[in-house]
């Protein structure tokens, strides 16, 4: 995989864990205004994960870069975007889909008992074209 550079998140937590993985996914967004993306068509998503903390497990980790991908990875690879429950009354549009992962990463991380959060989620559907997911200060307390 070639090296990418995302934007940074300042924060002061003492740890910062960045997770980059790739996955094949199809979606539409079945509206005209949409042209010609309201077609079913794919996409290699290339995604990044920032998640930070001042504290560490029993192993010494934030999370498991191991975990972080069968939350995302597992989910999402190889599928229509469309069929997800989480997509049911929206379109899966570039920018849904990194407020999903962040909202799956931050579920699971609040059930570990040193607390990290998930700072950003960066998901680059065409080599050209990104979104860069950030929660707002209060969904991180």
């Amino acid at each position: 995989m070639m090296q990418q550079f995302y934007p940074q998140v300042q924060h002061s937590y003492r740890f910062e864990l960045n997770k980059d993985m790739h996955l094949a996914a199809a979606h539409l967004i079945p509206d005209a205004a949409a042209g010609q993306c309201q077609y079913m068509h794919g996409h290699t998503y290339f995604i990044n994960i920032t998640i930070a903390g001042d504290a560490l497990d029993d192993l010494g980790f934030l999370i498991n870069f191991k975990r972080i991908k069968e939350i995302v990875h597992k989910r999402y690879d190889h599928s229509v975007l469309n069929d997800h429950p989480e997509y049911k009354d929206v379109y899966p549009t570039t920018e849904r889909v990194a407020e999903q992962i962040w909202k799956a990463i931050t579920q699971e991380l609040e059930m570990l008992a040193h607390q990290p959060k998930c700072l950003q989620v960066v998901v680059r559907e065409t080599p050209t074209s990104y979104v860069v997911y950030r929660p707002k200060p209060e969904e991180l307390a």
